[in-house]
C-alpha cells in the first residue's frame, strides 16, 4: 500500500544510555520546513506504526485536514526486559532515558526538523509502560512537554506519589484511557495485576486538577486491539482543527 507522507531514519549516539538509539520518522504529505509541527513522540515506536497504524492515521487525517500539522516520531526498545528498563518508574534505565528524551532528542528534533520548539508543540505517546513513562516525563518537565497520551498506562504507588507531588498541571493536556477488563493483567515479569482499579484512582485525582484532561474507560482489554481502536481519537484530541 502507498504512502502519502514518507519515513526516515535518524540515529542518535545517546551518551545517557551508551547505545545508538533510531528515531524513526513520518512526515505527511506536502511537508515543508517552512511550516511548522507538532511533534508526536511515541515510545514502543514500531508497535504504534505496525499496530497502531500511525503512519495511516497521519495520511488519513492530514488528507482530510482534520489534524494540525503533525510529525510522528517512533523510539522502540531492543526486548521486552530492554522496555522494561528504560520505561518502568523503577526501571534501572528509566531515568537515563528521560535524560535521553530531554538532552538529546528534543534537542535533535528542534534542529532537524521545524517544529514549535515549546512544551506545548510536543507530545509524549505511549501504552502501558511506555504510557507511565510518558507520563512521569510529562509532569516532571511540562515545558519540554506539554501533552500526553497514555493508553492503559501501568500505575502503582511510585507512580501515583510523583503525579499527587505535582504542584502545577496547567500547562499540561492530558489523553488518558484504560480498559474495563484490565483487571487481570500480566506483566513483564510475569506477575498479574489490575490495571482498572489504579487507573480509575489516577482518574478521580487528574479530573480534579487544573489541566485539558481527557479520559474515556474503554470497553476492551490490555492489547492493541483495544488501543489501536482508540488511537485516531486520540490523535483527534490532541491534534484536531
Amino acid at each position: 500500500m502507498g504512502r502519502n507522507g514518507s519515513f526516515k531514519e535518524y540515529s542518535i549516539e545517546s551518551s545517557y544510555l551508551n547505545e545508538t538509539m533510531t528515531l524513526r520518522v513520518y512526515v505527511p504529505e506536502n511537508y515543508s520546513p517552512l511550516y511548522k509541527y507538532h511533534f508526536c513522540i511515541m515510545q514502543d515506536g514500531n508497535d504504534y506504526f505496525q499496530m497502531g497504524r500511525a503512519a495511516t492515521l497521519s495520511d488519513q487525517l492530514h488528507a482530510d485536514e482534520e489534524i494540525e500539522n503533525t510529525i510522528f516520531i517512533g523510539i522502540h526498545y531492543n526486548d521486552k526486559y530492554d522496555r522494561q528498563d528504560k520505561y518502568h518508574p523503577d526501571g534501572k534505565k528509566q531515568a537515563d532515558y528521560v535524560n535521553f528524551l530531554i538532552r538529546e532528542v528534543v534537542p535533535f528534533l528542534d534542529e532537524e526538523l521545524p517544529g514549535f520548539c515549546m512544551g506545548r508543540g510536543r507530545t509524549l505517546v505511549g501504552d502501558s509502560l511506555a504510557g507511565t513513562l510518558a507520563l512521569m516525563t510529562a509532569v516532571k518537565f511540562p515545558n519540554v512537554f506539554g501533552n500526553v497520551i497514555m493508553q492503559s498506562p501501568y500505575v502503582d504507588e511510585h507512580v501515583k506519589e510523583v503525579v499527587m507531588s505535582t504542584k502545577d498541571f496547567s500547562p499540561l493536556t492530558i489523553y488518558h484511557t484504560i480498559g474495563s477488563q484490565e483487571t487481570d493483567v500480566e506483566t513483564t515479569e510475569g506477575a498479574r495485576k489490575n490495571f482498572l482499579e489504579p487507573n480509575l484512582e489516577l482518574h478521580d485525582f487528574l479530573k480534579s486538577q487544573s489541566l485539558d484532561y481527557t479520559f474515556y474507560e474503554l470497553d476492551g482489554n490490555h492489547t492493541w486491539g483495544t488501543w489501536q481502536k482508540d488511537f485516531k481519537r486520540a490523535l483527534l484530541t490532541l491534534f484536531g482543527k
